[in-house]
């Protein structure tokens, strides 16, 4: 508007200016940085994504005391689609799940063998199925290949030791009974 004298700059863009109103340079002026960069955030140090307000965050190398977020692990998406019942998406952890909780009523009512081998035979097929599937849900915990490990070597210790229990166990390995009776014995 004519005749209307200009609002003052605040305090810290007037001192990041380039130069002074008698042209000399300010005291904190970088070299190099033009006026018509002037508007534009710029970061002395280390800088991440910009924050809420625009301007580039300082960061280092630190690690950070809470953690804000965490990237899903691959193969972690939903096992349905998005209009699908919340059940219906996750149906690889609640199959592992329930199957296990099955096996944990079975061996509370005394079927041991075959309550830990269905234990041991969930874990492997949770194992089968973050393989086979593209998109597991919560069954994918961390990178594909480690929770195959995870869950192919938990659910073959289960299966051999539920099929070498005793009495009259289904699988005799010389090797492990020979090291079970020496324990035992000293």
């Amino acid at each position: 508007m004519p005749g209307a004298e200009p609002h003052p700059a605040p305090a810290d863009e007037r001192d990041s200016g380039e130069a002074d109103s008698d042209g000399t340079p300010a005291a904190d002026a970088e070299p190099g940085v033009d006026a018509a960069d002037e508007d534009e955030p710029t970061a002395r140090d280390a800088v991440s994504a910009p924050g809420p307000d625009g301007r580039p965050r300082r960061t280092t190398r630190r690690f950070p005391l809470f953690t804000r977020d965490t990237a899903r692990p691959e193969g972690g998406g939903r096992a349905a689609p998005r209009d699908a019942p919340a059940p219906a998406r996750q149906w690889p952890i609640l199959a592992v799940i329930g199957t296990v909780g099955l096996g944990l009523l079975l061996t509370a009512l005394d079927l041991f063998k075959v309550g830990t081998l269905l234990i041991g035979v969930a874990l492997l097929a949770g194992g089968v199925m973050r393989w086979m599937l593209p998109d597991v849900g919560m069954l994918a915990v961390r990178s594909r290949f480690t929770d195959l490990v995870t869950y192919g070597v938990l659910g073959v210790t289960i299966v051999l030791l539920a099929m070498m229990a005793q009495p009259n166990p289904l699988l005799e390995i010389p090797f492990l009974d020979d090291t079970l009776h020496f324990t035992i014995r000293t």
